[in-house]
């Protein structure tokens, strides 16, 4: 009986993958991707590439804006875009978290916390804006205590 291969054990599947994946993330149309794909390595599927081809792929779509998922912000789902109504929220949540240093997981430990809901992308814009206080009351007493010690 043949062994199964996992992707993951494979470097060309794996590139493969973040390859699709960045497609995905980038928001390409299939046409876009071929051509996009002809014009870095001069073929009209990601099947025909070879390994240089996947490398300036993968090079290129960083080039235009790509930017790798952190691992904290896949498992809380933040990967995925938000509802339009919570986006702008979940971005400033975001930018504070970036600010602190801090991972996803933090916003989701408050969220299970105040509301009892284990991911802050579940909750209703009202509750995600009180995330949004209480990561504001967290910078400003890290602030505070900065300020205290190079004072």
């Amino acid at each position: 009986m043949a062994r199964r291969r996992h992707a993951h054990s494979n470097p060309r599947w794996r590139e493969l993958a973040k390859n699709h994946i960045f497609k995905k993330q980038l928001g390409l149309d299939d046409a876009t991707y071929r051509e996009m794909l002809f014009n870095v390595a001069g073929v009209r599927s990601a099947a025909d590439l070879d390994e240089r081809g996947r490398h300036e792929v993968l090079k290129h779509m960083k080039a235009c804006g790509l930017r790798p998922v952190h691992k904290s912000a896949k498992a809380s789902g933040m990967h995925i875009p938000a509802a339009p109504d919570r986006a702008p929220l979940l971005s400033k949540i975001g930018a504070l978290l970036a600010d602190m240093r801090l991972p996803w997981a933090y916003a989701d430990g408050i969220a299970k916390q105040m509301y009892g809901v284990d991911l802050v992308r579940w909750l209703y814009p009202d509750q995600v804006r009180g995330v949004v206080a209480a990561l504001i009351k967290r910078q400003q007493k890290i602030k505070t205590k900065g300020e205290a010690i190079h004072n």
